[in-house]
């Protein structure tokens, strides 16, 4: 049920996978980016994460009037989308007035790119990475039923169980994130507040059903996991 962030890269055939990253150096089609930078990222190609791990973030465009009716004010609303782990594929698609950036969520995240047709040197891995779009898109189905819950608490928490099950590694308080995650993006992934989410984590915490560990990483129980 819980895998690491690397059982994907793992699972991969070495020598495909090292071919790819041998290409991707070899054309220039690699880069490593520091925490937080931002992954200059368009439409139209495809990205691997070779290491690290990639935030996705969607910004929409908001057209706010004023007391005055002529004059409008455009803002734009982010929301965190989730994460993209070592050894999976990820997409740009840009759709008015929605878009969709990328970050590197740790330091030393080094993605490859590429054209979709490059992918017809490597068949076999082709369909590899249509698998892995198909799993994404199951994920966010789940997660889109998550977000439907009518109580934030149970927003939060499908929202915190979705992630560790598909990226927790096991630790000694149970199956934790590999990396920090913010309760400003919490909020914002689950259509809440840096503020509410900060009191339903302590609620969350006082019931057992989420721990800490080390540099505030983020953990279900193995008890609660396992009634999950």
């Amino acid at each position: 049920m819980y895998s690491t962030s690397s059982n994907s890269e793992a699972s991969r055939p070495f020598l495909t996978w090292q071919r790819i990253i041998d290409w991707s150096q070899e054309h220039y089609r690699t880069r490593t980016f520091n925490k937080d930078e931002k992954i200059p990222a368009r439409s139209g190609l495809l990205y691997l994460v070779q290491r690290g791990s990639v935030r996705l973030v969607g910004t929409a465009q908001v057209n706010a009037t004023g007391s005055n009716s002529r004059i409008a004010r455009v803002s734009q609303e982010e929301a965190f989308l989730g994460f993209v782990g070592a050894g999976q594929p990820f997409e740009i698609v840009a759709q008015s007035p929605f878009t969709l950036q990328s970050y590197a969520h740790v330091d030393q995240t080094s993605v490859v790119w590429m054209y979709w047709h490059d992918l017809d040197n490597w068949p076999h891995f082709r369909r590899e990475v249509l698998d892995a779009f198909r799993y994404q898109h199951q994920r966010k189905l789940l997660w889109l039923s998550t977000l439907g819950q009518r109580r934030t608490i149970d927003r939060l928490l499908g929202f915190l169980t979705l992630l560790i099950e598909e990226y927790g590694e096991p630790s000694e308080q149970g199956y934790c994130l590999p990396w920090p995650l913010t309760h400003a993006q919490i909020g914002s992934a689950i259509g809440s507040t840096r503020v509410t989410v900060t009191r339903l984590m302590g609620k969350l915490r006082q019931r057992g059903m989420i721990k800490t560990q080390g540099d505030n990483l983020l953990c279900l129980p193995t008890e609660f996991a396992a009634n999950r």
